[in-house]
């Protein structure tokens, strides 16, 4: 039930904006928030996210239970280029990219309340007959 993104050409410090938004939340609503967050990696990491569920679906988990267990971005690849600065020198650009690793986890579905307390009458009704 993972997914993983390598060298997505945007910084990490920009990725772990839309990442720190989704983790610990479940599926539905961090489908919801990734898509209206105006960031520019929030339709990869939805797409990322999808192929998340894909890979649990086929694993045979219930989507209706998995939330975002994890979701990491670490710096990835590095282009280097360069710009002319005065006097004949040039100054270094790095444009980094990320590789951002997503995980998901099964919530054990609970019981309502009241299905809860109509258990416990049962329960009790046995034990004093």
């Amino acid at each position: 039930m993972k997914a993983t993104l390598s060298n997505y050409h945007q910084s990490p410090r920009k990725v772990r904006l839309v990442a720190n938004v989704i983790r610990g939340k479940s599926v539905a609503q961090a489908r919801n928030a990734l898509t209206f967050l105006p960031q520019k990696s929030s339709p990869v990491i939805l797409k990322l996210l999808n192929s998340a569920v894909a890979n649990a679906r086929n694993a045979g988990a219930d989507e209706n239970a998995l939330f975002v267990q994890t979701i990491g971005v670490d710096k990835g690849m590095e282009l280097r280029r360069f710009k002319p600065m005065a006097r004949g020198r040039a100054a270094a650009i790095r444009k980094t990219m990320s590789i951002v690793t997503l995980t998901l986890g099964t919530k054990a579905v609970t019981k309502k309340v009241s299905e809860k307390k109509v258990a416990k009458k049962k329960a009790t009704k046995k034990s004093t007959v």
